[in-house]
């Protein structure tokens, strides 16, 4: 049975040396036949023609599938009081950037010869706006989605709430004065130009020393998108 066995397997394997060698005969006659009726240089012109189609193939595959690098946008602030502003970022070379505002397009413009590009007068709105960018290559492929850029929009100033005073004006006998206000959470206080210490609920407190006789306190609240708010108290130190 084995004996079979290795016969048919030796028989199949003559069959298969049989069919490449009578191939490569048929092939042998084709191209001799091409050499006598065109001749030698159509064959190697020829040959060069199906060369560079298969590269060229091979080159239009190779962009296919190498998409663009995702672009960079550069946001210089995560807040303002602005309604409109200008968006930069990097991509490769005079590639198409598509701008997203919270996952809708808000346009495309082209990047330069150095991969910047610009985007002028975004409209924001109230609260937080999150943009993104697509780059978009000449053959229709597309990057990933750049990282998320933020921008807070808000132009409503801060709340200030005195509590040490409470009135616009009042006498003291102490030299020593605690100035004490509420305010909002991320805010920075100067009063009279000295930074105050803010916790994270907008409280503030600093200790001043006053003068004989009226003394001006101006307190100063900014808050991250650039909003001030200002009040100024009159304190008058009698000994």
């Amino acid at each position: 049975m084995a004996e079979f066995r290795r016969s048919r397997l030796e028989k199949k394997a003559e069959e298969e040396i049989t069919k490449k060698t009578v191939f490569l005969g048929l092939l042998t006659i084709l191209v001799f036949v091409v050499m006598v009726f065109f001749g030698l240089p159509f064959l190697i012109r020829l040959t060069v023609m199906i060369g560079n189609n298969k590269s060229k193939n091979d080159s239009q595959v190779a962009v296919k599938e190498l998409p663009p690098m995702a672009p960079r946008l550069i946001v210089p602030f995560e807040a303002t009081n602005s309604a409109r502003i200008f968006i930069k970022g990097l991509s490769e070379r005079n590639l198409m950037v598509e701008l997203l505002k919270n996952d809708v397009s808000i346009g495309k413009v082209q990047a330069n010869d150095a991969g910047e590009f610009g985007f002028d007068g975004v409209q924001l709105d109230q609260g937080d706006n999150q943009f993104t960018a697509i780059a978009i290559s000449d053959n229709g492929g597309s990057s990933k989605p750049s990282n998320d850029a933020v921008i807070t929009f808000d132009n409503v100033p801060p709340s200030l709430v005195m509590q040490n005073p409470s009135e616009a004006s009042l006498s003291v006998n102490a030299a020593d004065f605690d100035v004490i206000g509420q305010s909002e959470k991320g805010v920075s206080v100067t009063v009279n130009g000295q930074v105050a210490m803010v916790d994270d609920f907008g409280k503030f407190k600093i200790k001043l020393q006053l003068n004989t006789g009226k003394n001006e306190i101006n307190i100063v609240v900014s808050d991250p998108a650039g909003n001030v708010t200002k009040k100024t108290i009159t304190i008058t130190y009698d000994i």
